[in-house]
Parts: structure tokens; sequence; C-alpha cells
């Protein structure tokens, strides 16, 4: 596998990089003409969310998707790490690089970069963006890879009603964005059609604009122990790195912590903790960037709206614990809400 050269985006040259994308915009039509070359490897990009590679979770997932184009389709890859704080002109100036260095797809992780796609999309029209979470742009030259996030959350409220003894359990949102009252939706009405009678603590750690609620571990650790005590003995954290914080402090209290993204039991960084790690809601994430690529690769390239469900195993539930796989009754009712959700019976929420 080659090694994947890593763009960081430093916050002082900002400008000086927002200057060299508008100087761009007159030779856009070479630029793009070059991404589309078929000369040697194809090359493909990845700029990453808030929290970055070795979140444990989200990031690290289109990674892996990257990785595995890298071995099985010869890809070269390319990856690009988030700054502290950034704005719209930093991921505009990012993308733009990417694109300009013959990268093909190039990718956003996450719904933040769904304005700077907007503008680069248009300045590179023979180039593939794929746009992870976000829907709200679209052009011929965009795929936007969505996830039913509110499906596999309704299977964790089940396990989590089933695995609690308290009957008090809880959710944990980085930011409080559409994207993560998925999870909380699907979630809660996952533990009140299983016992009614539960309680559901509910704490989203910032508020737009401020998103350290996907960074901060520490956020995530204090929002968890403030719901340990108040009773709660499984706690599922949607909240990207901040979700680490929550685990630790959940694991460290001898409860059941629920992972998200990723299957996190499975996460190197989180090794520790894995024994309390019951189970975690998956997106896939990586299958949705190694598809794009290989789409892009095999001339067809990927465009407009591009959905994972339960369905289709887009979203799920991990299994890995060994001590998950021994509680009988979780697993048939876990096995039943996703047969009723694909078959139409139960119809999850998306909104609280």
């Amino acid at each position: 596998m080659r090694r994947i050269t890593r763009i960081t985006t430093v916050g002082i040259a900002s400008a000086a990089l927002a200057l060299s994308v508008t100087a761009c915009g007159k030779s856009s039509n070479d630029t793009s003409s070059s991404s589309s070359s078929t000369a040697g490897a194809v090359k493909a990009a990845i700029a990453y969310d808030i929290g970055g590679r070795g979140d444990q979770s989200f990031n690290d997932a289109a990674f892996a998707g990257l990785q595995k184009a890298e071995k099985e389709l010869g890809v070269k890859g390319s990856e690009a790490e988030p700054s502290q704080g950034e704005s719209d002109a930093d991921k505009v100036a990012r993308l733009t690089s990417l694109a300009r260095a013959g990268n093909n797809p190039v990718i956003g992780v996450g719904f933040s970069y769904a304005p700077a796609i907007a503008k680069v999309a248009k300045s590179f029209p023979k180039t593939t963006f794929g746009l992870i979470d976000d829907t709200s742009v679209t052009a011929p030259n965009i795929a936007n890879l969505v996830f039913n996030e509110e499906q596999g959350s309704y299977l964790a409220g089940v396990a989590a009603a089933k695995a609690s003894k308290s009957g008090t359990v809880g959710f944990i949102g980085g930011v409080e964005v559409p994207l993560i009252k998925k999870f909380e939706a699907g979630f809660t009405q996952g533990v009140k059609d299983t016992n009614p009678k539960a309680k559901v603590l509910t704490q989203y750690l910032t508020q737009p604009p401020n998103f350290d609620g996907f960074s901060k571990p520490d956020l995530g650790k204090a929002a968890a122990q403030g719901q340990l005590d108040k009773g709660a003995d499984v706690i599922y954290a949607a909240a990207g790195l901040a979700g680490a914080g929550a685990i630790e402090a959940t694991a460290t209290a001898g409860k059941w912590a629920i992972g998200v993204d990723s299957d996190q039991y499975n996460q190197a960084g989180l090794a520790s903790y894995k024994d309390h790690i019951l189970t975690s809601v998956t997106k896939d994430v990586s299958g949705s960037v190694f598809n794009v690529i290989k789409s892009v690769k095999d001339g067809k390239p990927q465009t407009g709206e591009i959905r994972y469900g339960l369905a289709t195993n887009g979203v799920g539930l991990a299994d890995s614990n060994p001590a998950y796989m021994k509680m009988t009754d979780l697993i048939a009712a876990v096995d039943k809400a996703k047969k009723d959700i694909v078959d139409g019976k139960i119809t999850v929420k998306t909104a609280p």
C-alpha cells in the first residue's frame, strides 16, 4: 500500500490560500481536465471532518475506505486534516488544492463541507466530489453519500432498553444539529418501544456554531459522568472524538457504552474500555468512500443521492463483544426490530 500524504490547512495561511482559490478561476477548465487524467494511477483524496483522523469513529471509517481503495484498486490516496475553528474559506482552499493536485474523486467527510463543495465543484466540473451526510447541495459531479442513522439508532435503543437494569439510559449528542437529532430520535424511539417506562436522559455538548462537541473528549466524559450520576447504566454517544470521553467515563463506572459510526469495540485507541462497549451503531462510511472511488475508476462516477440504510446493511448494530452475543433475549429483540423496520412495519422517526 502506498503511504498516504497528509495535507494540513494551517489557520494563519487561510487568507493566502483563499486568495489563491480566487485566482485560479480563470484556469479552472485546465485544472479540471488534469484531475480527470487517466495517466498513471487514479488519485483520490478525503478531507476530514472535525476531530480528524484518529477519532476512533467517523473519520477513521472514511480512512478505512480509502485504505481499501489503495489496496484493492491501486489508488493513490491523499488525506487533508481540518484546522481548529476553520471557516468555509479554509475548506474551499483545501478542496481546491486537492482537486488541482489531480485527485478524482475528492471526498468531504461530513455535512460541514457542503458550502465549500458547492463552490469548488463548479470550478472542477470533470472532478467527482463526494459529500458525506448531506443532500443540501447537488450538481452533476456531486455524489451525496447519506445514511439512515435513525434506523441503526433504533436498534441501539432496543439493545439499551434490554441491557439496562436501572431503567435509565442516556444519549449524548456532540452538536445539536439535524443530523445528530436523527440519532437521538431513533434511539429514544427504540428505547420507548421496548420499555415504555424507561427514562432517556439527553444532552448535547455544544450548540452551533460551536462544534467543539465533536472534537473534545473531556466534554463527552463530563456529560457521561453527569448521566451516570443520575442513574443511567447504558449511554449512547453520537459525538465523534468527544464520544471517546463518554465511553471512558461509562466503562470506568462499569456500565455499558454504545459506540457510533465505527465498530468501536475493535478500535485500538479504545482497547482499555472495550469490555464495556456493548455494541456500536455502524454506518458503512468506509464502503461509501470505497464505492465512490471505484465508480470513478470504472468510468461511471456516482452522482446524486446514494443512500445507505438498514435493508442493505448500510447501517447496523455491531456484535463484536462476546458479552453481547450471550444476551439472547436482547439479540432476539434487535433482530425482530430490524426485520420490522426493513419490512415497513416500523417507521423510525428522523426528529425527536
